[in-house]
Protein backbone atom coordinates (compact mmCIF):
# COMPACT_ATOMS: atom_id res chain seq x y z
CA UNK A 1 0.00 0.00 0.00
CA UNK A 2 1.53 3.84 -0.82
CA UNK A 3 2.08 5.81 1.88
CA UNK A 4 2.61 9.26 2.74
CA UNK A 5 3.66 11.36 5.68
CA UNK A 6 0.43 13.72 4.97
CA UNK A 7 -2.66 13.44 2.57
CA UNK A 8 -4.11 16.93 1.62
CA UNK A 9 -7.84 16.44 0.69
CA UNK A 10 -8.88 18.67 -1.70
CA UNK A 11 -6.82 20.72 -4.90
CA UNK A 12 -8.73 24.27 -4.82
CA UNK A 13 -6.69 27.11 -2.98
CA UNK A 14 -6.11 25.59 0.20
CA UNK A 15 -4.66 22.26 -0.63
CA UNK A 16 -2.17 24.46 -3.18
CA UNK A 17 -1.24 26.63 -0.61
CA UNK A 18 -0.76 23.78 1.91
CA UNK A 19 1.39 21.81 -0.72
CA UNK A 20 3.77 24.93 -0.88
CA UNK A 21 4.27 25.26 2.48
CA UNK A 22 4.75 21.21 3.10
CA UNK A 23 6.74 20.77 0.03
CA UNK A 24 9.82 24.15 1.20
CA UNK A 25 9.63 22.03 5.02
CA UNK A 26 10.35 18.98 2.50
CA UNK A 27 7.38 17.16 4.25
CA UNK A 28 6.64 14.06 2.01
CA UNK A 29 2.68 14.69 1.16
CA UNK A 30 -0.07 14.14 -1.72
CA UNK A 31 -3.17 16.46 -2.90
CA UNK A 32 -5.74 14.50 -3.82
CA UNK A 33 -8.82 16.31 -5.99
CA UNK A 34 -11.92 14.51 -7.33
CA UNK A 35 -12.53 16.83 -10.13
CA UNK A 36 -9.97 19.03 -11.60
CA UNK A 37 -7.40 21.57 -9.93
CA UNK A 38 -10.10 24.92 -8.55
CA UNK A 39 -12.67 22.75 -10.01
CA UNK A 40 -15.22 24.96 -8.15
CA UNK A 41 -13.61 27.92 -9.91
CA UNK A 42 -14.28 26.84 -13.31
CA UNK A 43 -17.96 25.04 -12.61
CA UNK A 44 -19.69 26.39 -9.30
CA UNK A 45 -19.33 29.82 -10.73
CA UNK A 46 -21.90 31.87 -13.00
CA UNK A 47 -20.63 33.00 -16.37
CA UNK A 48 -19.66 36.41 -15.90
CA UNK A 49 -18.34 36.64 -12.07
CA UNK A 50 -15.45 38.38 -11.25
CA UNK A 51 -12.94 37.98 -8.11
CA UNK A 52 -14.49 40.14 -5.52
CA UNK A 53 -10.96 42.06 -4.49
CA UNK A 54 -8.72 43.27 -6.97
CA UNK A 55 -5.81 41.59 -8.55
CA UNK A 56 -3.12 43.35 -6.14
CA UNK A 57 -4.52 42.15 -3.56
CA UNK A 58 -6.67 38.66 -4.20
CA UNK A 59 -3.77 36.32 -5.01
CA UNK A 60 -0.70 34.56 -3.26
CA UNK A 61 2.29 36.24 -2.00
CA UNK A 62 4.32 34.11 -5.13
CA UNK A 63 2.91 34.85 -7.93
CA UNK A 64 1.33 37.91 -9.16
CA UNK A 65 -1.49 38.29 -12.28
CA UNK A 66 0.28 38.94 -15.98
CA UNK A 67 -0.77 41.19 -18.30
CA UNK A 68 -3.38 42.86 -15.21
CA UNK A 69 -3.77 45.96 -13.74
CA UNK A 70 -3.27 46.17 -10.20
CA UNK A 71 -6.90 47.82 -9.39
CA UNK A 72 -8.74 45.21 -12.13
CA UNK A 73 -10.93 42.10 -10.71
CA UNK A 74 -10.12 38.94 -12.27
CA UNK A 75 -12.43 36.60 -14.19
CA UNK A 76 -13.26 33.57 -12.35
CA UNK A 77 -11.52 31.73 -15.46
CA UNK A 78 -8.81 33.68 -14.91
CA UNK A 79 -8.89 32.77 -11.45
CA UNK A 80 -9.15 28.86 -12.19
CA UNK A 81 -5.66 29.14 -14.46
CA UNK A 82 -4.33 31.19 -11.93
CA UNK A 83 -4.43 28.47 -9.30
CA UNK A 84 -3.42 25.82 -12.10
CA UNK A 85 -0.02 28.32 -12.81
CA UNK A 86 0.83 28.53 -9.22
CA UNK A 87 -0.17 24.35 -8.26
CA UNK A 88 2.99 24.00 -11.48
CA UNK A 89 5.37 26.58 -10.77
CA UNK A 90 5.41 25.02 -7.41
CA UNK A 91 5.36 21.34 -8.38
CA UNK A 92 2.37 20.43 -6.06
CA UNK A 93 1.68 16.89 -6.49
CA UNK A 94 -2.05 17.06 -7.32
CA UNK A 95 -3.36 14.08 -8.36
CA UNK A 96 -6.61 14.82 -10.19
CA UNK A 97 -9.89 12.55 -10.56
CA UNK A 98 -9.21 10.48 -7.41
CA UNK A 99 -12.12 10.88 -4.44
CA UNK A 100 -11.76 10.34 -0.92
CA UNK A 101 -14.37 7.84 0.23
CA UNK A 102 -12.99 7.61 3.66
CA UNK A 103 -10.27 8.10 6.13
CA UNK A 104 -10.15 6.33 9.10
CA UNK A 105 -7.61 6.01 12.28
CA UNK A 106 -4.88 2.97 12.43
CA UNK A 107 -5.37 1.19 15.76
CA UNK A 108 -2.06 0.92 17.51
CA UNK A 109 0.34 2.10 14.94
CA UNK A 110 -1.14 5.98 14.62
CA UNK A 111 -2.11 7.63 11.17
CA UNK A 112 -4.93 6.37 8.50
CA UNK A 113 -6.20 4.69 6.57
CA UNK A 114 -7.65 6.50 3.62
CA UNK A 115 -9.69 4.38 0.98
CA UNK A 116 -9.80 6.29 -2.31
CA UNK A 117 -11.49 5.55 -5.78
CA UNK A 118 -8.41 4.13 -6.74
CA UNK A 119 -7.02 2.32 -4.32
CA UNK A 120 -6.12 2.58 -0.80
CA UNK A 121 -3.39 5.09 0.99
CA UNK A 122 -1.66 5.49 4.49
CA UNK A 123 -1.21 8.37 6.03
CA UNK A 124 0.31 9.62 8.92
CA UNK A 125 -1.50 12.59 8.98
CA UNK A 126 -4.59 14.30 7.31
CA UNK A 127 -5.36 17.84 5.99
CA UNK A 128 -9.42 18.40 5.23
CA UNK A 129 -8.71 21.23 2.54
CA UNK A 130 -11.90 20.61 0.85
CA UNK A 131 -12.86 24.60 1.61
CA UNK A 132 -15.99 26.43 2.13
CA UNK A 133 -17.85 25.81 -0.55
CA UNK A 134 -18.80 22.27 -0.77
CA UNK A 135 -23.00 21.53 -1.00
CA UNK A 136 -25.87 24.27 -1.79
CA UNK A 137 -28.59 24.53 0.66
CA UNK A 138 -31.79 25.95 0.10
CA UNK A 139 -34.25 25.75 2.68
CA UNK A 140 -37.57 23.86 2.57
CA UNK A 141 -39.67 26.39 1.70
CA UNK A 142 -40.67 26.12 -1.62
CA UNK A 143 -41.85 22.34 -2.30
CA UNK A 144 -40.67 20.86 -5.36
CA UNK A 145 -44.16 20.09 -6.77
CA UNK A 146 -44.73 24.08 -6.34
CA UNK A 147 -44.23 24.09 -10.30
CA UNK A 148 -41.56 26.43 -10.12
CA UNK A 149 -38.03 26.20 -11.05
CA UNK A 150 -35.69 26.67 -8.57
CA UNK A 151 -32.11 26.31 -8.40
CA UNK A 152 -29.02 27.29 -6.23
CA UNK A 153 -26.82 30.21 -7.17
CA UNK A 154 -24.06 27.33 -7.65
CA UNK A 155 -25.79 26.50 -10.55
CA UNK A 156 -26.98 29.84 -12.30
CA UNK A 157 -24.81 30.49 -14.85
CA UNK A 158 -26.47 33.30 -17.33
CA UNK A 159 -29.79 35.38 -17.94
CA UNK A 160 -30.45 32.51 -20.69
CA UNK A 161 -30.38 29.67 -18.72
CA UNK A 162 -33.62 30.37 -17.16
CA UNK A 163 -37.02 30.07 -18.66
CA UNK A 164 -38.98 33.49 -19.60
CA UNK A 165 -40.74 35.30 -16.70
CA UNK A 166 -39.94 37.16 -13.59
CA UNK A 167 -36.98 35.71 -11.48
CA UNK A 168 -36.69 36.26 -7.52
CA UNK A 169 -33.38 36.06 -5.88
CA UNK A 170 -33.09 35.15 -2.42
CA UNK A 171 -30.22 36.29 -0.43
CA UNK A 172 -28.30 39.75 -0.72
CA UNK A 173 -24.74 38.83 -0.43
CA UNK A 174 -22.59 39.17 -3.00
CA UNK A 175 -23.68 36.44 -5.03
CA UNK A 176 -27.64 37.38 -4.32
CA UNK A 177 -27.04 40.96 -5.42
CA UNK A 178 -24.51 40.50 -8.34
CA UNK A 179 -27.01 37.64 -9.83
CA UNK A 180 -30.10 40.22 -9.55
CA UNK A 181 -28.21 43.12 -10.71
CA UNK A 182 -27.12 41.01 -13.42
CA UNK A 183 -30.80 39.73 -14.21
CA UNK A 184 -31.60 43.27 -14.24
CA UNK A 185 -29.72 44.55 -16.64
CA UNK A 186 -31.08 41.79 -19.25
CA UNK A 187 -34.48 42.64 -19.01
CA UNK A 188 -35.84 40.31 -16.73
CA UNK A 189 -38.29 41.64 -13.35
CA UNK A 190 -36.40 40.41 -10.43
CA UNK A 191 -37.40 40.56 -6.61
CA UNK A 192 -34.59 40.11 -4.20
CA UNK A 193 -35.34 39.25 -0.76
CA UNK A 194 -32.95 40.79 1.94
CA UNK A 195 -32.02 39.64 4.99
CA UNK A 196 -29.20 40.91 7.50
CA UNK A 197 -25.74 41.90 5.81
CA UNK A 198 -22.90 44.24 5.73
CA UNK A 199 -22.48 46.48 2.84
CA UNK A 200 -18.99 47.99 2.80
CA UNK A 201 -17.74 50.74 0.31
CA UNK A 202 -16.13 48.88 -2.60
CA UNK A 203 -13.48 52.64 -3.01
CA UNK A 204 -13.29 55.31 -0.55
CA UNK A 205 -10.94 58.46 -1.07
CA UNK A 206 -9.17 56.50 -3.51
CA UNK A 207 -8.43 53.32 -2.01
CA UNK A 208 -10.44 49.84 -2.39
CA UNK A 209 -12.06 48.48 0.95
CA UNK A 210 -9.83 45.62 1.33
CA UNK A 211 -7.05 48.38 1.35
CA UNK A 212 -9.04 49.72 4.24
CA UNK A 213 -9.87 46.50 5.78
CA UNK A 214 -5.81 46.05 5.92
CA UNK A 215 -4.38 49.27 7.19
CA UNK A 216 -7.71 49.36 9.93
CA UNK A 217 -6.53 45.98 10.89
CA UNK A 218 -9.82 44.33 9.89
CA UNK A 219 -8.49 41.64 8.15
CA UNK A 220 -6.70 40.40 11.27
CA UNK A 221 -10.46 40.67 13.41
CA UNK A 222 -10.44 37.06 15.31
CA UNK A 223 -12.84 34.63 14.85
CA UNK A 224 -16.15 35.12 16.68
CA UNK A 225 -17.39 32.74 19.09
CA UNK A 226 -19.03 29.59 17.34
CA UNK A 227 -22.30 29.45 15.25
CA UNK A 228 -21.64 33.11 15.09
CA UNK A 229 -19.23 33.40 12.34
CA UNK A 230 -21.52 33.73 9.14
CA UNK A 231 -21.72 37.39 8.43
CA UNK A 232 -23.56 38.01 4.86
CA UNK A 233 -21.50 40.95 3.25
CA UNK A 234 -22.59 42.59 0.18
CA UNK A 235 -19.57 43.72 -2.40
CA UNK A 236 -19.00 43.51 -6.10
CA UNK A 237 -16.03 43.67 -8.38
CA UNK A 238 -18.22 43.87 -11.31
CA UNK A 239 -18.12 46.54 -13.87
CA UNK A 240 -14.60 47.44 -12.36
CA UNK A 241 -16.31 47.51 -9.03
CA UNK A 242 -18.61 49.17 -7.39
CA UNK A 243 -20.56 49.82 -3.95
CA UNK A 244 -23.46 47.42 -3.54
CA UNK A 245 -26.17 50.19 -2.68
CA UNK A 246 -29.94 48.08 -2.57
CA UNK A 247 -31.49 51.61 -2.83
CA UNK A 248 -29.82 51.83 -6.43
CA UNK A 249 -30.67 48.29 -7.33
CA UNK A 250 -34.23 49.72 -6.68
CA UNK A 251 -33.85 52.84 -8.61
CA UNK A 252 -32.94 50.71 -11.47
CA UNK A 253 -35.73 48.77 -11.56
CA UNK A 254 -35.31 45.79 -9.02
CA UNK A 255 -37.78 45.21 -5.98
CA UNK A 256 -36.21 44.65 -3.05
CA UNK A 257 -38.40 42.33 -0.36
CA UNK A 258 -37.73 41.39 3.27
CA UNK A 259 -36.65 37.78 4.65
CA UNK A 260 -38.40 35.24 2.52
CA UNK A 261 -40.08 33.38 5.11
CA UNK A 262 -42.73 30.95 4.16
CA UNK A 263 -44.90 29.83 1.24
CA UNK A 264 -48.70 28.53 0.88
CA UNK A 265 -51.01 27.96 -1.67
CA UNK A 266 -48.95 29.67 -4.60
CA UNK A 267 -48.09 32.53 -2.39
CA UNK A 268 -44.57 33.63 -1.01
CA UNK A 269 -44.40 35.25 2.08
CA UNK A 270 -41.52 37.52 3.62
CA UNK A 271 -40.55 38.93 6.91
CA UNK A 272 -41.39 42.78 7.60
CA UNK A 273 -37.62 43.44 8.10
CA UNK A 274 -36.75 44.99 4.92
CA UNK A 275 -36.23 48.51 6.51
CA UNK A 276 -34.33 47.33 9.52
CA UNK A 277 -31.58 45.05 7.45
CA UNK A 278 -31.15 48.54 4.99
CA UNK A 279 -31.16 50.07 7.99
CA UNK A 280 -27.73 47.96 9.50
CA UNK A 281 -26.20 47.84 6.01
CA UNK A 282 -26.01 51.86 5.70
CA UNK A 283 -24.44 52.15 9.55
CA UNK A 284 -22.37 48.94 8.75
CA UNK A 285 -21.50 51.35 5.41
CA UNK A 286 -21.23 54.49 7.36
CA UNK A 287 -19.18 52.59 10.04
CA UNK A 288 -16.34 52.31 7.16
CA UNK A 289 -16.27 55.43 6.37
CA UNK A 290 -15.90 56.58 9.82
CA UNK A 291 -13.17 54.33 10.55
CA UNK A 292 -11.49 55.62 7.39
CA UNK A 293 -11.73 59.52 7.76
CA UNK A 294 -10.25 59.05 11.46
CA UNK A 295 -7.42 57.12 10.02
CA UNK A 296 -6.33 59.57 7.26
CA UNK A 297 -6.74 62.38 9.89
CA UNK A 298 -4.43 60.62 12.07
CA UNK A 299 -1.79 59.73 9.99
CA UNK A 300 -2.01 62.91 8.02
CA UNK A 301 -2.38 60.68 4.64
CA UNK A 302 -3.15 62.81 1.40
CA UNK A 303 -6.28 61.04 0.54
CA UNK A 304 -8.82 63.24 -0.71
CA UNK A 305 -12.11 64.11 0.43
CA UNK A 306 -15.18 61.97 -0.43
CA UNK A 307 -18.32 63.71 0.79
CA UNK A 308 -20.58 62.42 -2.14
CA UNK A 309 -19.83 59.07 -0.70
CA UNK A 310 -22.08 59.93 2.11
CA UNK A 311 -24.84 60.44 0.07
CA UNK A 312 -28.09 58.10 0.04
CA UNK A 313 -30.22 57.62 -2.97
CA UNK A 314 -34.22 58.36 -1.59
CA UNK A 315 -35.66 55.81 -0.02
CA UNK A 316 -37.41 53.45 -2.87
CA UNK A 317 -41.14 52.52 -3.44
CA UNK A 318 -40.52 49.19 -2.22
CA UNK A 319 -39.12 50.24 0.91
CA UNK A 320 -41.67 52.87 2.06
CA UNK A 321 -44.26 50.89 0.91
CA UNK A 322 -43.04 47.17 1.46
CA UNK A 323 -43.79 43.59 -0.53
CA UNK A 324 -44.76 41.26 2.55
CA UNK A 325 -46.68 38.71 -0.13
CA UNK A 326 -46.12 37.56 -3.58
CA UNK A 327 -48.61 35.33 -5.20
CA UNK A 328 -46.20 34.00 -7.95
CA UNK A 329 -48.25 33.15 -11.27
CA UNK A 330 -50.39 36.47 -10.64
CA UNK A 331 -46.40 38.00 -10.91
CA UNK A 332 -45.58 36.26 -13.76
CA UNK A 333 -42.59 34.24 -11.43
CA UNK A 334 -41.05 31.58 -12.97
CA UNK A 335 -37.76 30.73 -11.56
CA UNK A 336 -36.57 31.09 -7.95
CA UNK A 337 -32.46 31.56 -7.47
CA UNK A 338 -31.20 30.93 -3.84
CA UNK A 339 -27.99 32.61 -3.14
CA UNK A 340 -28.29 30.82 0.58
CA UNK A 341 -25.01 29.88 1.23
CA UNK A 342 -23.23 26.47 1.40
CA UNK A 343 -22.68 23.21 3.86
CA UNK A 344 -19.57 21.85 4.64
CA UNK A 345 -19.22 17.71 4.66
CA UNK A 346 -16.87 15.52 6.52
CA UNK A 347 -18.51 12.81 6.28
CA UNK A 348 -15.87 10.72 4.92
CA UNK A 349 -13.31 11.62 8.05
CA UNK A 350 -13.90 8.81 10.92
CA UNK A 351 -12.83 10.44 13.68
CA UNK A 352 -14.42 11.93 16.74
CA UNK A 353 -13.46 16.03 15.70
CA UNK A 354 -16.30 17.77 14.95
CA UNK A 355 -19.21 19.29 17.17
CA UNK A 356 -23.05 18.25 17.13
CA UNK A 357 -23.54 20.34 13.89
CA UNK A 358 -20.78 18.86 12.03
CA UNK A 359 -18.50 21.38 12.57
CA UNK A 360 -14.97 20.81 13.09
CA UNK A 361 -13.68 21.10 16.42
CA UNK A 362 -10.27 22.94 16.01
CA UNK A 363 -7.26 25.82 16.92
CA UNK A 364 -6.52 27.87 14.08
CA UNK A 365 -6.70 24.06 11.76
CA UNK A 366 -5.57 22.19 14.40
CA UNK A 367 -8.16 19.63 15.60
CA UNK A 368 -9.12 18.14 18.55
CA UNK A 369 -7.84 14.63 17.10
CA UNK A 370 -4.24 14.13 16.36
CA UNK A 371 -3.11 14.12 13.27
CA UNK A 372 -5.69 15.65 11.57
CA UNK A 373 -6.35 19.06 10.43
CA UNK A 374 -8.39 21.56 8.86
CA UNK A 375 -7.90 24.18 5.79
CA UNK A 376 -10.15 26.77 4.48
CA UNK A 377 -12.73 26.97 6.66
CA UNK A 378 -14.69 30.63 6.90
CA UNK A 379 -12.74 32.40 9.84
CA UNK A 380 -10.08 30.15 10.66
CA UNK A 381 -7.87 32.03 12.38
CA UNK A 382 -9.49 35.69 11.18
CA UNK A 383 -11.54 37.25 8.86
CA UNK A 384 -9.29 36.75 5.74
CA UNK A 385 -9.05 33.24 6.40
CA UNK A 386 -11.70 32.46 3.24
CA UNK A 387 -9.68 34.79 0.72
CA UNK A 388 -6.27 33.56 -1.27
CA UNK A 389 -3.86 35.32 1.37
CA UNK A 390 -5.56 34.51 3.84
CA UNK A 391 -5.51 30.90 3.70
CA UNK A 392 -1.65 31.04 2.43
CA UNK A 393 -1.22 32.78 5.95
CA UNK A 394 -3.14 30.18 7.26
CA UNK A 395 -2.01 27.30 5.34
CA UNK A 396 1.60 28.00 6.51
CA UNK A 397 0.47 27.91 10.38
CA UNK A 398 -0.57 24.67 9.97
CA UNK A 399 2.60 23.64 8.28
CA UNK A 400 3.94 24.56 11.43
CA UNK A 401 2.28 22.26 13.12
CA UNK A 402 2.80 19.38 11.00
CA UNK A 403 6.58 20.74 11.38
CA UNK A 404 6.56 20.49 14.59
CA UNK A 405 5.12 17.24 15.56
CA UNK A 406 7.39 15.43 12.82
CA UNK A 407 9.80 16.54 15.14
CA UNK A 408 8.17 15.15 18.25
CA UNK A 409 7.44 11.71 17.00
CA UNK A 410 10.88 11.64 15.15
CA UNK A 411 12.65 11.87 18.94
CA UNK A 412 13.52 8.23 20.14
CA UNK A 413 14.45 9.28 23.57
CA UNK A 414 17.78 10.32 25.33
CA UNK A 415 21.14 9.49 23.97
CA UNK A 416 23.35 6.90 26.12
CA UNK A 417 25.45 9.21 28.55
CA UNK A 418 28.89 7.58 28.59
CA UNK A 419 30.73 8.25 32.44
CA UNK A 420 34.11 10.18 32.18
CA UNK A 421 36.96 8.15 33.11
CA UNK A 422 38.68 8.12 36.55
CA UNK A 423 41.17 9.89 36.86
Amino acid sequence: MEKTDTLIVGGGQAGIAMSEHLGRADVPHIVLEKDRTAEAWRTGRWDRLVANGPAWHDRFPGLEFENCAPDAFVSKDRMAQYLVDYAAMIDAPIREGVEVLSAEPLSGEGGFLVQTSQGGIQARRIVAATGAFQHPVIPPIVPETAGIEQLHSFHYKNPDQLSDGAVIVVGAGSSGAQIADELNRAGRKVYLSVGPHDRPPRRYRGRDNVWWLGVLGLWDMAAPAPGTEHVTISVSGARGGQTMDFRRLASEGVTLTGLTSRFEKGVLTFADDLAKNIAAGDANYLEVLDMADAYVARTGLDLPEEPEARRSYPDPECLTNRVRALDLAAEGVTSIIWATGFRQDFGWLKVDAFDAKGAPIHQRGTSVVPDVYFLGLPWQSRRGSSFLWGVWHDAKHVADQIIIQRAYQRYEGEAAIVAPAAE
